[in-house]
């Protein structure tokens, strides 16, 4: 089914924790920025930096403890920029989605109303603090750029919910960086003015939990819960004898969760399993907690938990090899299943 090919695609693993304002690049692991322009990174590990209180509002993170900030609009035409390799080079012709989560941050005075997107070969560093122009971007030797912008009908309003975005694009089969940020200049950039006219301080958004996945992986997903089966994720699975949910898992259970919020009749199943390795009781046991790890992660996610229930089976339904680490690590998994009574 594939998987989410950001690597860290929540911040959620850094190199240092914040203490300091535009640190984003040194402090989060895999990541970088494109220009001179100083990213902000927030984590509740900080104090200077931490999370839900900030310099530029309050916003709680939308996965577990992380993170970005970033202006994409700001005087003098000043921008800033979030980079990452992907897992792999995406593949021609091939139809993906990018997804991400914003909010626009209380200290802004204005909002845009386009998202730029940039999928390069290479990692580009340019030595300045504007706006990436086409200049930048298509005269950098030895690079190859796909470009678009993504705009949405709610990027304007200062809510403290996060606003999922998502939008579809055809890989040219070279793309192996992602790059978000404002693309045009001040006088290009669509805009609102917000209610806080004297701030002047730009348009800022924290963005969490970014995405690019292959559309037929979603479709096959979408498919399967249509056919009212056992719906196994590839990612939903868990570390040897644990029970928390890896940040993966958690992106890939959008996807459930957005099923059950757009059907307000289903009912979702949840089905716990482990490998062999330890005594039948301890793994009936585990398998338990698991299915109620993710459980409770579709309660905090706002799903009533009278629509979910939650079983454990243990070692006793393996779907792959339990002689082999690889086998093994397939059968720590979940898998779900919709009902309408």
């Amino acid at each position: 089914m594939g998987q989410n090919l950001v690597k860290n695609p929540s911040f959620e693993e850094y190199e240092t924790c914040p203490n300091a304002l535009g640190t984003f690049k040194q402090d989060v692991a895999h990541w970088s920025t494109p220009t001179q322009g100083t990213t902000d990174y927030f984590n509740t590990c900080s104090k200077v930096m931490g999370a839900p209180e900030n310099f530029n509002g309050i916003q709680q993170p939308k996965y577990e403890n992380a993170y970005a900030g970033l202006y994409f609009y700001a005087p003098a035409d000043y921008r800033e920029y979030i980079q990452a390799p992907l897992k792999k080079t995406l593949q021609k012709g091939e139809t993906y989605v990018l997804s991400f989560y914003i909010s626009l941050a209380e200290g802004s005075d204005f909002a845009v109303k386009d998202f730029g997107v940039v999928l390069s070969y290479n990692a580009l560093s340019i030595a300045t603090k504007k706006q990436l122009s086409r200049k930048h971007l298509f005269t950098v030797k030895g690079n190859r750029v796909n470009t678009f912008e993504v705009n949405h009908p709610k990027f304007h309003e200062d809510k403290t919910d996060w606003l999922l975005v998502t939008a579809e694009f055809e890989a040219k089969g070279f793309e192996k960086y992602l790059i978000l940020g404002n693309l045009r200049s001040n006088r290009m950039t669509r805009k609102v003015q917000t209610k806080r006219k004297e701030t002047k301080k730009g348009a800022y958004y924290y963005i969490d939990m970014v995405s690019i996945h292959n559309k037929n992986r979603k479709e096959i997903i979408v498919a399967e819960v249509e056919q009212n089966e056992l719906i196994v994720i590839e990612n939903v699975l868990f570390d040897f004898d644990l029970f928390t949910l890896t940040n993966e898992a958690k992106n890939e259970l959008t996807i459930i969760r957005q099923k059950l919020v757009d059907n307000p009749e289903l009912l979702l199943e949840i089905h716990g399993h482990t490998d062999n390795q330890g005594t039948p009781l301890y793994n009936k046991k585990l398998s338990e907690k698991r299915a109620r790890a993710i459980a409770d992660y579709f309660v905090k996610q706002g799903i009533d938990e009278e629509r979910i229930s939650w079983f454990g089976h243990g070692s006793a339904k393996p779907m792959a090899d339990n002689t082999t680490e690889t086998g093994r690590a397939k059968n720590r998994r979940a898998e779900f299943l919709f009902k309408t009574e």
